[in-house]
């Protein structure tokens, strides 16, 4: 079997990444890619502009690369038979039994009907359950301004207060959609995180600490950076809508997660590095599992990242999947060649403060790209898409 890496095309990786440094479209970078035992590390530019140089070890916030975190934590209570796909969550969270439905998306938000059936676990995992982030922007419909008044609407703020809190507003909303109608992007993995905590009888936080994080070794993954790392936490940045000029979203010197968050997000809540993704992908691809038992069985990892709706339910989501991709279980599913690096069978996610992950098993291959410039779309940032390009092309088959 041929290497992972071609040596004379491998160093286009960096010069991809360094263009981006070099033209200040961002302070710096931290990027991984591994291919059939062959790991290879790329840190350009600073954690900061004018700061310390990026290092291996950088930290950075995550955002919705928790997601497919937050799946594999849910199903290995499925696994357990805690949980169970098809089961009605109502006992676990009585907040979302017997809800109500609105008759039309853009209808008054006390224009509703009862849902036809229970929420499952299925439905969370699929983000299918009913309520997520509506793909209308300015926000027009009455549920939008709804959700966001209750501090409901997905953005790139944390929420400020407790699961039972969150939990209670939620309840306080109709569904959307009916349960198992559409694809409604977020929503569903802080849900799962509830449902993990209450579910498991531990805290959310604790319980992936011990199942995932402990076992994988992935000691820099968390909801909260202790002080003894905040040197090592890269600074958030954002651009000014109108003059495009980039500024602290979070500035590492007095940060939101130096502290522990009211509300543990499942969806976005987490920090990280490249190594300890690798790990929690590797684990997915069936390898390196630190000398412990597996986590997750084969066949739960390939149900994970298969792709689980139909046409109808992904109406409206053309924007996150285009016409080669849909979403598995915490992560999107390439389903068609579209791109150098669109095999199918790819699995993975973005974050929206500038972080992609992906694992390619027909190729062997993982990926870790670590920025801080804040995503401004669905649609992948130009940096993404370069890193992406690089790695493929450097392969050596």
């Amino acid at each position: 079997m041929a290497g992972g890496f071609s040596k004379e095309r491998l160093p286009r990786l960096h010069q991809a990444l360094a263009a981006h440094v070099a033209s200040r479209d961002l302070p710096g970078v931290v990027a991984l890619v591994s291919r059939r035992g062959e790991v290879e590390v790329e840190a350009v530019g600073a954690q900061a502009f004018d700061g310390a140089p990026m290092r291996r070890d950088t930290i950075f916030r995550i955002a919705s690369m928790t997601k497919p975190v937050t799946a594999a934590a849910t199903l290995m209570l499925v696994e357990e038979g805690k949980l169970r796909l098809d089961d009605p969550v109502d006992g676990f969270l009585p907040e979302l039994a017997h809800a109500k439905v609105l008759k039309a998306i853009d209808g008054p938000v006390e224009d509703t009907v009862p849902a036809r059936r229970a929420i499952t676990t299925r439905d969370l995992l699929t983000f299918t359950f009913g309520m997520g982030a509506v793909v209308v922007w300015p926000a027009q419909y009455p549920i939008q301004h709804a959700a966001a008044a209750a501090g409901l609407a997905p953005g790139p703020f944390q929420a400020d207060f407790t699961a039972e809190e969150f939990m209670k507003r939620l309840g306080g909303l109709p569904l959307f959609y009916q349960p198992g109608e559409r694809w409604l992007y977020h929503t569903g993995s802080d849900v799962l995180g509830v449902l993990i905590a209450r579910a498991s009888g531990s805290s959310f936080e604790a319980f992936l600490q011990e199942r995932l994080f402990a076992p994988l070794g992935m000691r820099d993954t968390g909801f909260q950076v202790p002080a003894a790392k905040l040197d090592r936490l890269a600074s958030s940045y954002m651009a000014d809508p109108q003059t495009r000029v980039l500024g602290f979203f979070d500035d590492a010197r007095n940060s939101r997660w130096a502290k522990p968050p009211p509300f543990a997000a499942g969806g976005s809540g987490l920090v990280s590095t490249v190594d300890d993704f690798h790990a929690f992908y590797r684990m997915l691809m069936n390898r390196d599992v630190h000398g412990r038992e597996r986590l997750l069985s084969r066949p739960t990892v390939e149900l994970m990242m298969s792709d689980q709706l139909t046409a109808e339910q992904k109406k409206g989501a053309e924007l996150f999947f285009g016409h080669g991709a849909g979403w598995g279980m915490g992560g999107a599913v390439v389903t068609r060649r579209t791109d150098i690096f669109a095999t199918p069978g790819r699995f993975g996610w973005d974050g929206g403060y500038g972080t992609s992950a992906h694992l390619d098993p027909a190729e062997d291959m993982i990926g870790v790209l670590m920025t801080q410039r804040m995503m401004e779309s669905p649609v992948p940032p130009k940096v993404f898409r370069d890193f992406w390009t690089a790695a493929y092309q450097a392969f050596d088959d």
